[in-house]
């Protein structure tokens, strides 16, 4: 007997020195992995693109506008509008500096000149000058109109001067969009740092999950770098503050879950590795099948018409496979080799005690939903239901240029000097091109339609002087380009109604085959693409994540009631919003593009906590019965499914350093949304439901038909 004790002894210590080596091996290898793909995860602004025309679809009035404006000129330029303001009248000395700005303006490599004569405004308060840029300096716009606004200075002697226009627009994002890297990762690793402090209350612990979820952002900046570099796939400023949040958002939720479940397991282990082969085992599933539903939420983004919304999708599921990846191995490893002692000081022993001991405020709440259970979800559902009404709230669907920044910026300020002196759409007017034999028809057609201030045709000498009335059009294809110069700013509500008026108004001239396009044209199609992407992707993202539920779940009716509970949630959270964004941040509404990859990241993010919920739920269903189990899962999961959320929404939180209204809104909005399920419709609307439904929640599987046990009566009661 001292014999056969002896040879396990020798094999238990055989086996853990196994252990030890291979989680030494894994470290080992991550952490080169980690020093090889570090460096990328600063570079992504290298190979990040944010030139939005050529977001649109390929078949959109738009795009096909500006492929004819090419033939119309030597080199397809984007303009910046330099205009200047004295509030007491333009003086000669003013026309002089801007006559002798012009000039210099000019020389500026990039800049195409000869450029036209300023254009003053009727009031005599302001002048305007058109810089065209050259397209192709691409993402070196914005080093071009840095050198404009430097030659023309600063104001002076009460003359106020700014760079406008679409190209200042355009410089403005770019700024924002090489910013990213730096202080949006900072203020998330602080972010994460702080919540990992207060959840754990160890001085250790808190490494293992940061460290992870630096490696995991640090592969995927490693993949999405080099494919973006190779035209692969294509990445913009957005897809990139995204990628940052929600790769630590995810990795650090990932890995609270895993450390959860391994604490849990260490009571019943007296080896850290044999407790983490049984947590990996019991939370892997639920993990991956997390991480699939994200990604493959994302990859639905690939059937959008907008190549914005098709970069978002591939490069955020790469961040998704790349912290799945990384959390199920390295995490793991590190782990095993902190063993109890990485929770110090509350270190757990292996006295195979009731998990549920741990958690007494939530055996307290799962006691609550057990009593009360058909009265909660009834009145959680109806205040979520009432939250949906602040919908109606949501505002404008397209930002003006004026409200894209949460700070004012140079072209804000000045497309407000344009507004105040000139017909709004002056700088930017719409684009009209139709047959040569129609053109006077199409223009009078035009003329016509209330919004539009102007309609001239472009002729062969608008580079070199004045716009000439009584010059002939020039001819490209047998086709005439018209300028209409619209009353509205080019960026505003009545600027796109116009541009819809006047496509409707010239293609009622027969045989004109009309094309409208210009900076307002761009928007509406982008809204309207923006609309189509909406009513295609949702119901796919819908019918996706029902499939992936009811194969982890093995039923049907539980993966209906989920995702009932989390479109009503989003909802909820598109409501309150709305209110939020309107009466607290003083927003005028919400951007095209919000309420898509809203819902994407909130069903699919939201829809993560109620798999880690459902899927012990099951678990504990098959040893104890539904409704005992319902009780013990929420029970179990209760505080490490909440610490999740409340990091999640937290590192969405930080793309609020971000001075873009658009991303602040979406941060907000998945904050908002992943508070309501972790705190409401997981922890109360799900369960009650669940528990008030009792065995049917598992139909067809043979759960369903499993008599009520002992354990689960004793347990309800």
């Amino acid at each position: 007997m001292r014999r056969f004790k002896g040879r396990v002894e020798m094999a238990g210590g055989r086996s853990r020195w196994t252990a030890t080596l291979v989680a030494v091996a894994v470290v080992l290898g991550w952490l080169v992995v980690g020093g090889i793909a570090g460096p990328y995860s600063g570079r992504l602004g290298e190979v990040a693109t944010n030139d939005n025309a050529s977001f649109l679809p390929t078949d959109a009035g738009a795009t096909r506008a500006q492929d004819l404006a090419a033939g119309f000129v030597e080199k397809p330029t984007t303009p910046a509008l330099v205009v200047y303001e004295r509030p007491t009248g333009i003086t000669e000395a003013d026309r002089q500096r801007v006559a002798a700005d012009a000039a210099r303006f000019a020389q500026v490599r990039g800049v195409v000149g000869p450029l036209p004569p300023p254009i003053p405004s009727q009031d005599g308060q302001a002048l305007q000058v058109v810089v065209p840029i050259d397209d192709s300096e691409g993402e070196q716009i914005s080093r071009v109109v840095e050198e404009l606004r430097g030659v023309a200075g600063d104001d002076r002697d009460g003359l106020t001067v700014d760079v406008t226009g679409p190209a200042g627009l355009l410089a403005d994002l770019i700024e924002v969009f090489t910013a990213i890297d730096g202080p949006l990762l900072l203020v998330t690793l602080v972010v994460v740092l702080v919540i990992l402090l207060v959840v754990y209350r160890s001085p250790v612990l808190w490494i293992f999950p940061l460290l992870a979820a630096g490696t995991s952002y640090a592969l995927a900046s490693v993949f999405v770098h080099h494919l973006a570099r190779n035209d692969v796939i294509k990445l913009n400023g957005q897809a990139q503050g995204i990628l940052t949040v929600l790769v630590f958002g995810a990795g650090t939720d990932y890995a609270l879950l895993l450390i959860a479940r391994y604490r849990e397991e260490l009571h019943r282990h007296e080896r850290p590795w044999d407790a983490m082969r049984t947590a990996w085992k019991g939370a892997a599933p639920a993990i991956v099948a997390s991480g699939a539903t994200v990604i493959v939420s994302l990859l639905c983004l690939l059937l959008s018409s907008l190549n914005s919304n098709r970069a978002l999708g591939p490069v955020a599921a790469i961040g998704i496979a790349a912290t799945l990846l990384v959390m199920l191995t390295f995490l793991p490893a590190l782990l095993v080799l902190g063993g109890r002692w990485a929770f110090w000081p509350r270190r757990p022993e292996a006295d195979r005690a009731d998990p549920r001991t741990e958690h007494g405020i939530w055996s307290r709440i799962a006691r609550f939903v057990a009593h009360r259970a058909r009265p909660v979800w009834i009145v959680t559902t109806v205040a979520l239901a009432l939250l949906t009404l602040g919908v109606t709230q949501l505002g404008a669907t397209t930002l003006g240029q004026s409200d894209l920044f949460t700070t004012r910026t140079d072209s804000v300020a000045g497309q407000e000097v344009i507004a105040r002196h000139y017909p709004a759409g002056t700088g930017s007017p719409a684009t009209i091109f139709t047959r040569q034999e129609t053109a006077q028809e199409v223009a009078r057609a035009a003329q016509g339609v209330p919004g539009v201030a102007a309609v001239r045709p472009v002729s062969q000498g608008d580079r070199t002087g004045p716009p000439d009335p009584d010059a002939p059009p020039k001819v490209v294809d047998g086709l005439v380009q018209l300028e209409a110069t619209l009353a509205d700013p080019p960026d505003s509500d009545g600027a796109e109604r116009t541009i819809r008026e006047l496509r409707e108004a010239v293609h009622r001239v027969p045989g004109a085959d009309p094309v409208v396009g210009g900076f307002t044209a761009i928007n509406v199609d982008t809204s309207d693409a923006s609309t189509r992407d909406r009513n295609v992707i949702i119901p796919v993202v819908l019918v996706v994540i029902a499939v992936i539920l009811a194969l982890l779940l093995r039923a049907v009716v539980a993966p209906v009631l989920l995702i009932a509970t989390v479109v009503l949630s989003f909802l909820a959270t598109l409501g309150l919003c709305a209110l939020i964004f309107r009466y607290v941040f003083d927003f005028p509404g919400v951007d095209a593009s919000f309420p898509l990859f809203a819902f994407v990241f909130l069903v699919a993010l939201g829809i993560d906590y109620n798999i880690f919920l459902m899927s012990r739920v099951r678990e504990e269903t098959v040893k104890r019965g539904t409704r005992a189990g319902v009780l013990a899962g929420l029970a179990v999961t209760g505080g490490v499914i909440t610490s999740a959320g409340i990091v999640l929404a937290a590192t969405f939180s930080a793309l609020a350093v971000l001075p873009l209204v658009v991303l602040v809104e979406l941060g907000v909005a998945v904050a908002v949304g992943v508070l309501l399920d972790t705190i409401v419709v997981r922890s109360l609307l799900v369960p009650a439901l669940s528990y008030d439904i009792g065995p049917k929640v598992w139909w067809p599987s043979r759960l369903s038909r499993a008599a009520r046990t002992p354990t689960e009566a004793g347990d309800a009661r």
